[in-house]
């Protein structure tokens, strides 16, 4: 039976309902600082650590627990006779329940604190005492998390006082875990802090946010986590209606938003429309109805079923649009009421508000899993604007047409390598994704928009009078060609080919401008 049980946290949810159901259990209550007073201030007997110890708290806080009696009562092995012997001789008793939550050291780097303020929250008693106490969980209980104080209340009922070897393990390898994603959180702080970008062991670490039905496939088990990261998104959403979010989801709806935030809104009004992680329609205009309609232009087809995203507050009339064709998702910044009455009509639809938009310059890492390793790298943040572009064809762009060259620019970004872009007047009209060649992304890209002028009913296709953006150079002219056939007037590609001039000639041969940016947006 638990004799004995010390808590020190710095949340203090639930640790009064926490500390009467132990002391009503006969368990007596040791604790430290801030966590001792709040238990006396709710009228409960506590045993100071100081007390135990037989030494003061020190050096403002930073030295308290990390004594003997403390981890001698934590580690020590109660079956072993020279365990039992040593805790006589030296007056150590045992302690049975262990409650710590660290200190906010991932909530201070969030708000972005001073570097002094951070360091001073670097838990270091807390976490010794959690790993002593899970080591040991043959005899100890270790709760390092709010949400568990009801479970460990319902086990010591079901069991008359006592905890099952079964449930402290369960909570040994919690404790674990939760060290182990604080020590990540505090190595990548110090890193950053440091200066090392390429550090020679990296940890990642994140909490359970959701269990998922399956994964890509049904045959597939999958989780969702989050890290922390406070980039406005789809980890950090709320979910105001719909089914539960699938893995194929999270994956899609993440790529939409990070397109939409690439374009301000208050310049224009955005919406994209993405299907398996590539946008299949992307636009602006003076309102998010505007937009939407014309990003369902692009291709009304795969737009079924898809992932919509905005960049402004969604209203009643987009959501009516929105609404009269099959969606997964819709994710904006936040929603109106009209809004929310017209997808009240659609219950599976599944909408989500964010609060804001991530910033498309800000910097960050990406994680990629490889058989026995991941890669990382800095997230794509590279921004181009009228001035970095080097006109590089005989003719200059009209303004018009670098308008549309920064916007298909950036929609490009976010496709699938070989990524082709086709976009007019603020609007995609024709994407080509994901193909091994780039005069097959081309050619793909102008039958789609072709396709689509027969369904709205167009003179002609789109493209006529397009430019085109390509997020890698073009290794021969031929790409190119496929453009020039397509009725593009100008073409926006980071150049870097030996084929360069060959392009180049091309481009003049037809009249088109063409500008070159010096960056690449491979996106795999």
């Amino acid at each position: 039976m638990p004799e004995r049980a010390l808590l020190s946290v710095s949340d203090k949810t639930g640790l009064i309902d926490l500390g009467k159901a132990l002391a009503a259990r006969g368990v007596e209550l040791i604790s430290t600082g801030g966590t001792a007073q709040a238990l006396r201030d709710a009228g409960l007997t506590v045993r100071d650590v100081s007390e135990l110890t037989g030494f003061p708290e020190m050096m403002d806080g930073r030295v308290k627990t990390l004594h003997p009696m403390v981890h001698g009562g934590l580690l020590a092995l109660r079956a072993d006779a020279g365990h039992r012997a040593a805790m006589a001789e030296h007056g150590i008793a045992p302690i049975d329940i262990l409650v710590v939550n660290l200190y906010p050291f991932e909530e201070t780097v969030a708000k972005g604190a001073a570097p002094d303020e951070v360091i001073e929250n670097i838990d270091i008693g807390g976490p010794a005492m959690v790993r002593a106490a899970a080591k040991n969980h043959g005899a100890v209980a270790v709760v390092t998390e709010a949400e568990d104080y009801a479970a460990l209340i319902t086990e010591l009922d079901a069991n008359d006082g006592a905890t099952t070897q079964a449930f402290r393990t369960r909570l040994a390898a919690r404790a674990y875990a939760r060290t182990a994603a604080y020590d990540a959180a505090v190595s990548t702080w110090m890193t950053d802090h440091a200066g090392e970008d390429v550090p020679p062991r990296r940890s990642v670490s994140g909490q359970l946010a959701q269990s998922l039905r399956y994964g890509e496939n049904p045959h597939q088990s999958a989780a969702f986590y989050r890290t922390g990261d406070t980039r406005p998104g789809v980890a950090s959403a709320t979910q105001l209606q719909g089914k539960e979010l699938s893995y194929n989801n999270i994956n899609d709806t993440d790529a939409a938003f990070e397109l939409v935030a690439e374009f301000d809104p208050a310049a224009s009004a955005a919406v994209a429309i993405i299907k398996h992680a590539n946008p299949c329609g992307v636009a602006t205009g003076g309102s998010l109805a505007e937009a939407y309609a014309r990003a369902f232009d692009c291709d009304r087809t795969s737009a079924f079923g898809g992932i919509v995203a905005l960049n402004q507050e969604l209203d009643g009339e987009t959501a009516e649009a929105i609404a009269r064709v099959f969606t997964e998702v819709v994710i904006a910044p936040s929603v109106t009421d009209a809004a929310r009455e017209v997808f009240a009509r659609k219950p599976n639809l599944r909408l989500l508000t964010t609060g804001g938009l991530p910033d498309p310059a800000a910097p960050g890492r990406v994680w990629r899993q490889v058989a026995g390793g991941y890669l990382i790298q800095d997230r794509d943040n590279g921004q181009m604007n009228a001035d970095g572009l080097k006109v590089v064809s005989a003719r200059a762009p009209e303004p018009s047409e670098i308008s549309d060259m920064l916007f298909a620019w950036k929609v490009a970004k976010h496709v699938k390598s070989n990524a082709i872009v086709y976009a007019r007047d603020g609007a995609s009209v024709g994407i080509g994704a994901g193909q091994m060649s780039r005069v097959d992304s081309a050619r793909i890209a102008a039958r789609k928009a072709q396709d689509m002028a027969e369904v709205v009913g167009l003179q002609e296709a789109p493209t006529r009078g397009s430019v085109l953006a390509s997020d890698a150079f073009f290794p021969f002219a031929d790409g190119l060609q496929a453009a020039i056939d397509a009725g593009a007037t100008a073409v926006i590609q980071p150049g870097g080919s030996v084929r360069d001039e060959e392009v180049i000639a091309a481009a003049n041969a037809a009249g088109l401008a063409m500008v070159f940016t010096g960056m690449r947006h491979f996106r795999h």
